[in-house]
């Protein structure tokens, strides 16, 4: 089983990410259940805006494209910033917007039969909005979420210190993760035994 986690902190790498740093929880507790990891840190790649797959020479997306249709599981890992997900996720999701048109050899959505989840951090509240805006567009998309599907860290109201300096709040994320890990292995399981069928013409 494959899983691609895309990382859409505004960080470019070196720098360290603590939406990353959460996400590794997902990543250690996938790769257990033996499942291979793809990692991906999307403002290093200057993903350029549309909606579409392929937007010719010099476009990194075809790539992510693939790295996801090889992929059961996807982690889609954002930070919050003013409540919302960051640039950077929605311009992963605008991206992804194209898949919605995408069929397989029998007719169904390419991302049936395939698992997303949700990982969100961030210094202020608004994590559950987050949350429930990458899942429903991932749902849209045509991804199954599972139960629990997603887990968070936020220190509260105003400025104070990240998730990589805190240690409030982080055994409950992690466990959350780690959770959240399982039930997405447990379901693209399934799936891969009774698949969801084309939908009715």
């Amino acid at each position: 089983m494959r899983a691609v986690v895309i990382n859409c902190t505004l960080k470019r790498s070196p720098e360290r990410s603590n939406t990353e740093a959460l996400a590794a929880v997902v990543i250690e507790e996938l790769r257990e259940r033996k499942v291979e990891v793809e990692t991906i840190r999307a403002v290093d790649l200057d993903i350029p805006p549309g909606v579409e797959t392929d937007l010719g020479p010099g476009d990194p997306w075809p790539e992510v494209h693939r790295l996801l249709l090889d992929a059961e599981i996807f982690v889609l890992a954002s930070p919050t910033w003013a409540g919302q997900p960051s640039s950077i996720a929605q311009r992963v999701i605008e991206r992804m917007d194209a898949m919605m048109s995408e069929t397989d050899d029998d007719d169904r959505p390419v991302l049936y039969n395939r698992v997303a989840g949700v990982v969100v951090t961030g210094n202020e509240d608004g994590a559950h909005h987050v949350i429930n805006n990458l899942s429903g567009a991932l749902n849209d998309f045509g991804y199954t979420i599972p139960g629990q599907a997603w887990t968070y860290w936020n220190k509260g109201p105003g400025p104070g210190p990240t998730f990589l300096e805190s240690d409030e709040g982080r055994d409950w994320s992690i466990k959350t993760g780690r959770a959240m890990a399982s039930n997405l292995v447990a379901v693209a399981t399934a799936l891969a035994e009774r698949p969801v069928p084309a939908p009715p013409s």
